[in-house]
């Protein structure tokens, strides 16, 4: 039979500590506790907690003890006893000493921490909080001390650097954005802050060596031009690339405007036949032609409000009612018919694999566009006419940014999961551990010495 020292010990999963007492008890809420005493062995005591190297005492153990959560021995909550002291590290200063249980600053033990991070992982972050029996708040925490345990040098995601994504996507209300850097060959997220802009961007090109730099080849995002401006002055060899995704969504939304923009023609249409021709009360005779005129005008504004789905759909995916009203819409507005063919028309254009094919193809339709007598394709050609070279770099290298948007939804369902997040850093962290093929070691596993 194991003594109690021995299953303290082992209830720790720490070698180098000894341990003093232990005892059961029932605190005024019902809840058992063990209460494990104790203290690291004479080889690892006056440690420095961050280089774990032996120093000189600067005061004595004080008399009052401090208290660490440990994971629950089967239902039971488990708390380590000990007494605290400073010791004068050359390299850190004076620092409190080292317990080998604990990360440095945190009232749980290692264990704790580890499998906090690994719920919080997969779960919602008010789950994770009422398993462990913690605050919403410290199961942040906990994240980013096991993270940066996992990870202790976050520059290493910087290493080899050749295809890169940039993005920013929002995780807060009121506009607050995070930037986020994703390497293609790896599918990886190797850097994120909080903001967005030119400011924040050259950030992450200032972590890079001059050699880092000169490797990078191809830069992807949208057509922001704070993106635009770092890779012309940081990577001024490097290809950038503007994905056909963000290029089709400018189209969609030049196609919406000129939507909108017929809608409330045919809506004030409708309104100026009513007031022009004002019904009586009861429903209008059968022979009334202004009453069906006036229908016929409403009835036309309401299929264009309601057209918005189906002119958004590839033609292929359209179902018989989309198609349906497609045709209905070219007979009632030819102009907004004539800007869906002009979006149908460059998303296959970005589809030609060819370079020369395609920019053929996008010079045409450049000049459709610019012709068509419509304001917002004519916006729309001139946007493209600046980023042309850089959507053609697009097909030329078979680049897109659709792994940082996919990114993109991770982070933003790890913030729905959570229920948003208080520490920006706390959020960072578990996007590093979630964007990534980190292990995240858990106590009393056969993988964890791998």
């Amino acid at each position: 039979m194991a003594s109690a020292n021995t299953l303290s010990k082992n209830v720790l999963n720490v070698k180098t500590t000894v341990v003093e007492n232990c005892k059961l008890y029932t605190d005024h809420d019902g809840v058992k506790h063990l209460l494990i005493k104790a203290r690291p062995n004479k080889w690892h005591e006056n440690e420095c907690p961050f280089c774990h190297k032996k120093c000189s005492g600067y005061d004595k153990p004080t008399k009052s003890t401090r208290t660490w959560r440990g994971l629950d021995f089967g239902a039971i909550l488990v708390e380590i006893e000990g007494t605290t002291h400073r010791v004068v590290c050359p390299e850190h200063g004076i620092v409190t000493a080292d317990v080998p249980w604990a990360f440095p600053g945190s009232s749980f033990t290692k264990d704790f921490d580890r499998v906090a991070c690994w719920l919080a992982r997969y779960l919602p972050q008010s789950v994770v909080s009422e398993f462990m029996r913690v605050d919403w708040k410290t199961v942040g925490r906990c994240v980013d001390r096991a993270f940066h345990e996992i990870e202790p040098r976050i520059s290493r995601r910087l290493d080899g650097l050749v295809n890169i994504g940039i993005d920013e996507t929002s995780y807060k209300k009121g506009h607050k954005y995070i930037t986020v850097v994703v390497n293609h060959d790896t599918n990886t997220v190797v850097w994120a802050s909080p903001g967005h802009g030119k400011a924040v961007l050259e950030k992450f090109y200032r972590l890079l060596t001059p050699e880092q730099l000169s490797r990078i080849r191809v830069t992807t995002g949208d057509g922001a031009r704070w993106i635009t401006a770092c890779v012309e002055e940081f990577t001024p060899i490097c290809e950038r690339c503007v994905d056909p995704f963000h290029v089709v969504e400018w189209a969609m939304e030049a196609l919406d405007k000129v939507r909108r923009e017929a809608w409330r023609t045919a809506c004030s249409e409708a309104n100026a036949l009513a007031k022009e021709h004002p019904q009586g009360k009861g429903r209008p005779k059968r022979d009334d032609a202004d009453a069906a005129r006036i229908a016929a005008a409403r009835e036309k504004a309401d299929m264009i409000k309601g057209s918005a789905y189906a002119l958004g759909k590839a033609p292929e995916n359209l179902t018989e009612n989309q198609k349906l009203k497609i045709k209905m819409i070219a007979v009632a507005n030819p102009r907004v018919y004539r800007a869906y063919k002009l979006k149908e028309e460059l998303r296959m254009i970005l589809k030609i694999i060819d370079v020369e094919e395609a920019e053929k193809a996008l010079n045409s339709w450049l000049w459709k566009a610019s012709h068509s007598r419509i304001p917002a394709m004519y916006e729309l050609n001139l946007k493209i006419r600046r980023h042309k070279k850089h959507i053609l770099n697009a097909i030329r290298f078979k680049m897109s940014n659709a792994r940082i948007e996919a990114i993109n939804n991770k982070i933003k369902l790890i913030i729905r999961k959570a229920y948003g997040f208080r520490n920006i850093d706390n959020m960072i962290s578990l996007i590093y551990l979630v964007c990534s093929d980190l292990h995240i070691p858990l106590p009393n596993r056969k993988c964890e010495a791998a």
